[in-house]
């Protein structure tokens, strides 16, 4: 499970999330889909920085909690910049009732599963993504228990 997963801050000092705990699962959900993580980098971020993000690179004007860059050259191989914004992952988890870090765990998922090729424009898109998110999700709390 050698993978090269880096984790980094921008604007928000270190979260309480033990980002060792997710490795295993990012592993599973890319050899599961036939994919290599060559390297991934999550940025944790603010909201301000995400929407800056949105609007310089996307042209949305809007909040979101997730920006996933594929930056992959060669197929099956993955290679990314996820950028999250650690104020909308709070604030979802307190709207849905959730754990914090449950919530993060299942954004942090929600990129990889874009670069495995989920998409979730649509409504089906969206329950394909919803199911594969809560299936890594629940494998992430039971070595997590």
């Amino acid at each position: 499970m050698d993978i090269n997963v880096n984790f980094h801050y921008i604007e928000i000092d270190s979260i309480q999330y033990n980002t060792s705990s997710i490795i295993p699962t990012l592993s599973k959900i890319s050899t599961d889909f036939g994919f290599f993580i060559t390297e991934i980098n999550y940025i944790f971020c603010t909201d301000d920085y995400l929407l800056k993000i949105n609007q310089d690179y996307l042209n949305h004007d809007y909040y979101t909690d997730i920006i996933t860059f594929d930056n992959s050259e060669e197929e099956r191989q993955i290679e990314s910049d996820i950028f999250i914004s650690i104020d909308r992952v709070k604030e979802n988890a307190q709207s849905l009732s959730l754990l914090f870090e449950e919530e993060l765990t299942r954004i942090i998922c929600h990129g990889l599963l874009h670069l495995v090729g989920f998409k979730d424009k649509t409504e089906s898109e969206q329950k394909e993504m919803r199911k594969n998110e809560d299936t890594y999700l629940s494998l992430w709390n039971e070595s997590n228990s």
